[in-house]
């Protein structure tokens, strides 16, 4: 593994965890040569089902560009890297049960949403109003008012 900060390839490892799930290992590694340390992560590569736009063309499946749309809806939100990171692992899993080899984007979309609403409302309205492409208030009414718990009267 190469030091992200000298580009120097003699690094070694000084710690190592299995997270909960045991599906992913994270390596605190030091840097021989500049005796920084950083973080890897090692995940089993999954062969994720190719992605169909709306439009008919296909793309490769991209984990980043997920989670950068999540990011973006979460942002400045109090959530976790590491729940995001749980729910795109979520996501792929299901991806992967699905066993096909092409997926609609508006397939991801949902799996998306239904992440987002787990983790965060405002988040989950954020990603909502871009993906169903909300053009008047009455849309985004409609999207609070499905996640919005009716309130439960208090006696004293």
């Amino acid at each position: 593994m190469k030091c992200p900060f000298c580009a120097d390839p003699n690094t070694q490892v000084v710690d190592t965890r299995e997270n909960d799930d045991g599906d992913t290992v994270r390596r605190r590694r030091r840097c021989m040569a500049c005796d920084k340390r950083f973080t890897t992560y090692e995940r089993v590569e999954l062969q994720l089902p190719q992605v169909v736009k709306k439009n008919g063309s296909r793309t490769d499946y991209e984990r980043e560009k997920l989670q950068a749309s999540m990011m973006l809806a979460l942002r400045k939100r109090p959530v976790t890297t590491e729940s995001i990171d749980a729910a795109l692992d979520r996501i792929e899993e299901k991806l992967v049960q699905l066993a096909v080899r092409e997926v609609p984007s508006d397939r991801i979309g949902e799996l998306v949403m239904r992440e987002l609403k787990k983790l965060d409302n405002i988040g989950y309205i954020r990603f909502a109003s871009v993906y169903r492409n909300f053009e008047d208030v009455d849309e985004f009414s409609d999207a609070i008012r499905e996640i919005k718990k009716p309130r439960v009267k208090r006696t004293t």
